[in-house]
Parts: C-alpha cells; structure tokens; sequence
C-alpha cells in the first residue's frame, strides 16, 4: 500500500510541467501504435470486412470482368483449405504476383487519397489529438503511398479487364459489319449486275470432266519431279513406280478427254499417283531441275495452246464459209431424185411469167436449197398478193438440178419461182473467171476508231456487197426496168409491194447506208480517190435496182475497169479488188432506204434488241454465223427456222435439223 501510495503520491507530486510531459509521450505512443496498425489493416485486406465505404471503388466497378471472375474462382478455392490469417497472406501474395508487371499509372488517384486520409483521419482523432509532428507525417505519406501503388496495380488489372471486354465487343461488331457486307454485295449482286449474278449463284454446276483434268494435273506434277528422282540411286523404286504411272496416264489421256470413258479403276489409279507424288515431294531435291522441268513443260504448254488456238480459227472459219454436211446431203439427194424421175416440163401460162415486165420480179442468187426457200416463203407470206411475184432464183450448174427439183414439189402460195444457170449465159473470160456462186460478197473490216475518251482501238465490222454476178443483172434480165434483189441469208417481215412504187430520185440501186464504217475510215485500204470521205458504206442484202439507169451509166463496164486496175493475183486478192470497186462504182449512185426496211448485223452481233427485230421489214444475218448452220446465233435462228418446211422427207433423209 505504501508503494503504491508512494507511487500515486509522487505522481500526484510532480511538479506540473512534468505531468505534461509525461502525458505528450503518452499521446506519441499511442499515435504510433496506430500508426503500425493502420498499414497491417491494409495489408491484411482486414478492411474489407467493414461495411464502411470501400477504400477501393474501383473493385465495384470491375467486379464483372473477366480477370477478377477467375481470381475470386482461385480464391475460392484456397480458402478451405487454409486458415482465416494464411488466406489473408495468400490473398496479398497472389494479388502481388498476378500484378507482377508494372502497368501504366493513369489510373485516378485523387479518390484514393481523399478515402485513405478520412479512414487514417477519423481513427486517429478518437483516440488521439491530431499529429503535429514531422515523423508522424512522414509515416501518413508512407501509408498513402502504399495505398496508392496498390489501387494503381488493381487499376490497370481493371483496365486490361476492360480493354479485353472492348476487344470482344470490337469482334462483335466486325462480325456484324461483315454480315452487312455480305447482305450488300447480295444486295448489289441483285440490282447492279442484273440477273445473270443471281442465275450463276443458282445454277452453279460441277465442273464436266473434272477427273480428266485432275489427271492432267497430276502428270504435269509428276513429269516435273520425275528427273530429280531418276537421280537419286538408293530410291530406283520409286522412280520405277513414277514412270510407270506417267506412262498410264499419257495413255489413257491419248484414247479419251471424258470422264465418260475413262475405266472403273481410276480412282485407284488417282490415289496411286498421288501417293506417288507425295514420296517424290518428301525428298530432298535440287529445285533447280524441278524449275527447269516447270518451265520445259510450260512453254510446251504454250507452243500446244497457240497450235490448238490456230486450229480452232481455221475450223471455225471452215464451218462459217463452207456449207454443212447436211445440206450437201440435201443437195445430192435432191440431184439424184431429179435424174431418177424428171419433173415435166413448165406450162406455158407459167413461162410467161418469166418475162412479163409488169410483174414483181425478185432476183436471188444462191447454192443454198435451204437458204432460198426461206427467203421465197417469207416473203410469199407476207404478201398481200402473190399472184405478181415472180422470183428468179440463179445458181451453179452443180445446184441447177436440186433446185428445179425443190421448187417444183414445193409450192408458195401463188407465187412463181424461176431457176436459172448462170453458166448457160455466154459470159466473157472476166466474167467466167469471177463464176462462183455466193449471194454476195462478205469482208470482215478492222480498223482504228477513237471513241469519246479519246483512246484509240480496232473496230470490226461486217460489209456485205454485190458479188461479180450481181453485175450480170442488165445482162440477164435485158427486158426488165427494176428488180429487187434479196441475199439468200434474209427473212422478209413485211410486205415489201412499197418497194416497187419507191422513187429512188435518179439513182442506180436503193441500199441501207452502213453509216458505223465510212469510206473515210477506210483509205488505208480505197487510197485517195474517195470524193467524200463522210458518206456511208452501203449494204446489200434489200436492193431495189433501177436496170434502166444502170445501163444509161454503164456501171457494168466502170466496176470491170477498176477490177482490172488492182492486182489480180489469188482469189483473195480479186475480192479485195471487187470490194473497192463495188465502193467506188456506186460512189454518188446510191439511194438511202429508210433504216426500218433493213436490220443488219444477225449474223455476228448479239446485243440486237428484240423490238429492233420486230420493227424491222427485213432481217439480215451478214457475218459468219448464218441461221443454218450449228454456230449460228441461237436467239436469232427462230425467226429464220420459222419459213423452213421441217417435215420434207428430204431434210429427215439426210438430218437437217436447222
């Protein structure tokens, strides 16, 4: 009792001053003591167990990202394994090495500095008066330090969170921006490119022969590698097996170009190939062979397409200027039946047809028995009276027969045909020399021709004029005053009876004017002697011809004298020689017909409109591809195949199947 009597006396003693010294330091302790809690508080993530304020807003703001989901799944499963202390160490330590890296401070700090001083603030003014001293503020800025590292290393986990969920939303929105794109070009597919888009999207087929060209394939592959392996000693094999299958297959691709034909085991002959081919890659090779072979082969490739090229422009110029082997058969058998049993003779009421000038006379000249009927039963059928048309059909002596059989078992309303013989007629050496039977002359002009833009380039055009016999016309037909002329390869629409009261103002012949080529254009191959350089070509196919004036003009003597003044060497040649003679002939002489009467151009064009067609009196197939023969420009035949009497006999007898 003493002793503490003592004690509390002597306490109670002290001078004040002492007193408030004594109780300073107990103050410091006490501020110091909190000063070491408040970082384990932090430390030991004991904070978050208060319903307080959170020194940490961010983690709210986070708390659905991805990277904190699978941190709380790791936490999770610690904690039952581990005790409530070693759970909050490893809490720290796995936060610390998950944020290992230094990521970029840009996080906001000013929140977390306002929260960490209120919490150190208000713990230490409940227990103690506010610190004043230096030490004491070192140690607050320590704290505020260590929590704003902290909230920095969580603030940028936050940010790769959510630079992560932006990428994500980034590849939603690509995704959603290419089915736009793709609904556009669907889109644009429909309305720009019109229907043939779609149609090829709808009918899109398995290529045709596809085994075949996958063999070719496979021996373009194998020749290539084949020397490299012949030189490899220790793989003989190999290279016998490689061999052997570049032989089976040059053999099998020698006997057919169809999958059709090709045998049952190919397949297995594909597989042994190309297991072939993966040994022969497996190997270490100079590459060096391997490209000499590609180009070997490469250039062989070449040299067979430019001869394959060649030869498909020979045949198709072949089909276009040689007649089918269907309508040689027609001709032939034609010819025979005439032998076998003769027609009788033409009755007198009908010869005087021939020559009675005040008749509608139609001039042909033809060796196509097909060809003919159709011009003569299109226009007899749309005749208002047929019973004036006379049509004088000339021909060769070797289709002289075929045609008087045809024309005289098939009838045309009341129309009447004349075949001739052009070689009955007594014709000069010239003209004998210029005998062979076309309905008139075709040349394929090319040319240089400048568009809008100003960028030079080829035109090709067609021009269709008289042939040599056409010159025979005053000869022939001596007591006529006017002829029509039609070209064997036309379909009449119209009645043409107009023609016959068509005032063509003094000149020779009424023609088309083919204003797409100008005798301009062409005087690298007329010269110099064109009048007008701006006036038209013009085209046969639809010609009235006025014989009164032509023979007043001698137009027959002018055309043989500009002949004679080309060269006449070939027959190609003598047609060039005709075509600038024809031109120049009938410079000034030629009669306009209005553009209704004639549509030119079925032959070779195919951009020609359908209300064109129909507008048209008169349809003109000039070009290579005439309505009779295979090539012939599909759409355009019906017009052509409707005149044409598919149910003769003759024309099942040798497949004529126009």
């Amino acid at each position: 009792m003493k002793g503490g009597g003592s004690s509390s006396s002597s306490y109670g003693s002290l001078p004040p001053a002492k007193r408030r010294w004594r109780g300073l330091v107990v103050g410091v302790l006490g501020l110091v003591l909190l000063s070491m809690l408040v970082p384990l508080v932090f430390l030991l993530g004991l904070h978050n167990g208060f319903h307080s304020t959170p020194a940490y807003p961010t983690e709210q703001r986070t708390s659905d990202s991805i990277d904190l989901k699978v941190y709380d799944r790791h936490s999770r499963g610690k904690s039952g394994n581990q005790s409530k202390g070693d759970q909050s160490t490893a809490h720290v330590d796995d936060l610390i090495r998950r944020l290992e890296p230094t990521l970029p401070k840009d996080f906001k700090k000013e929140p977390v500095k306002a929260a960490v001083n209120n919490t150190i603030g208000s713990t230490v003014s409940s227990d103690a008066p506010k610190p004043r001293h230096r030490e004491n503020r070192t140690r607050t800025g320590r704290i505020v330090e260590v929590a704003e590292h902290m909230t920095t290393r969580a603030g940028g986990k936050v940010e790769v969170a959510e630079h992560m969920t932006t990428r994500t939303s980034g590849m939603v929105e690509v995704a959603e921006h290419m089915k736009s794109v793709t609904d556009e070009i669907e889109k644009s597919c429909e309305v720009k490119f019109g229907s043939y888009c779609l149609w090829r999207q709808e009918h899109r087929e398995k290529m045709k022969d596809d085994t075949v060209k996958k063999m070719k394939d496979q021996l373009f592959v194998a020749r290539a590698y084949y020397p490299s392996i012949a030189k490899l000693p220790a793989h003989e094999k190999l290279s016998r097996e490689m061999k052997q299958n570049i032989q089976e297959f040059e053999r099998l691709l020698s006997e057919t170009t169809t999958d059709a034909d090709l045998p049952r085991q190919i397949e297995d002959k594909l597989q042994k190939m190309e297991t072939v081919i993966a040994q022969a890659k497996s190997f270490v090779v100079d590459c060096n062979n391997v490209d000499k072979k590609l180009r070997q082969l490469v250039d062989l490739t070449e040299d067979e397409a430019n001869f394959h090229m060649k030869q498909s422009a020979f045949l198709y110029q072949l089909s276009a200027q040689t007649m089918p082997k269907s309508l040689h058969c027609l001709s032939m058998r034609l010819t025979l039946e005439y032998f076998r049993s003769p027609p009788p003779d033409m009755e007198p009421s009908v010869a005087d047809k021939y020559n009675n000038p005040a008749l509608h006379h139609y001039v042909i000249f033809s060796n196509n028995v097909l060809a003919s009927s159709a011009v003569i039963n299109s226009t007899v059928m749309h005749s208002k009276e047929s019973g004036n048309q006379v049509f004088h059909v000339l021909t060769d002596q070797q289709n002289y027969f075929a045609m008087k059989l045809w024309f005289y078992e098939n009838t045309y309303k009341d129309a009447t045909i004349h075949v001739l013989n052009v070689e009955d007629f007594n014709l000069s050496d010239m003209e004998a020399t210029a005998l062979h039977m076309s309905s008139a002359e075709e040349f394929r002009i090319s040319f240089p021709s400048t568009d809008t833009l100003s960028t030079t380039h080829i035109r090709t055009e067609y021009i269709s004029i008289f042939s040599h016999l056409h010159y025979l016309l005053p000869k022939i037909f001596g007591n006529f005053k006017k002829v029509v002329v039609l070209d064997d390869d036309v379909v009449v629409q119209r009645d043409l009876s107009a023609l016959w009261s068509l005032d063509i103002e003094g000149k020779v012949i009424g023609a088309t004017q083919f204003c797409a080529v100008r005798l301009g254009q062409l005087r690298n191959f007329l010269g110099d002697n064109i009048s007008n350089t701006n006036s038209c070509a013009w085209m046969s196919g639809l010609n009235v011809v006025d014989l009164v004036r032509w023979r007043e003009l001698d137009v027959t003597e002018t055309f043989w004298k500009l002949v004679q003044k080309q060269p006449n060497a070939g027959e190609e040649l003598f047609q060039a020689a005709a075509l600038r003679a024809s031109l120049f002939a009938f410079q000034g002489l030629v009669h306009a017909l209005d553009d209704t009467w004639v549509l030119s151009g079925l032959g070779h064009d195919y951009s020609l409109d359908t209300e064109s067609i129909q507008k048209a009196a008169v349809l003109h197939y000039n070009g290579n591809m005439k309505p009779w023969i295979e090539m012939g420009i599909p759409k355009y035949k019906g017009y052509w195949r409707t005149f044409v009497n598919r149910e003769n006999h003759f024309l099942s007898d040798c497949n004529v199947n126009p």
